[in-house]
């Protein structure tokens, strides 16, 4: 009963080691698409602002936008690797409970 126990745990990491991987590159792959999207947003208006105040205002606010967002991913990928077993074990146990209903 204790290898079962013990196998049922190793199978349950590695489902929460897989769902934490896929996560995680998900939140990086936003990230770098943010980043993309609000450079290239600010790139392509640039030349139609004629006001250099102005250049500057939207410059700060996307700047304060991509650092703002990366921070709190970054805090969010660090608190889910510190709590992915509560985390992920919760959300799979309840992933496994809806299948079973649908049997």
């Amino acid at each position: 009963m204790v290898t079962h126990e013990a196998g049922a745990d190793a199978h349950l990491a590695s489902r929460i080691d897989r769902m934490h991987s896929r996560d995680r590159a998900g939140l990086l792959i936003f990230i770098t698409v943010l980043w993309c999207t609000l450079v290239f947003a600010l790139v392509t208006i640039w030349p139609y602002i004629a006001v250099p105040a102005i250049r500057i205002i939207l410059t700060v606010a996307c700047g304060l936008v991509l650092v703002f967002n990366t921070a709190a991913i970054v805090a969010m990928l660090r608190h889910y690797r510190e709590d992915k077993h509560f985390i992920y074990g919760l959300d799979l146990k309840h992933l496994d409970e809806m299948r079973r209903r649908k049997r």
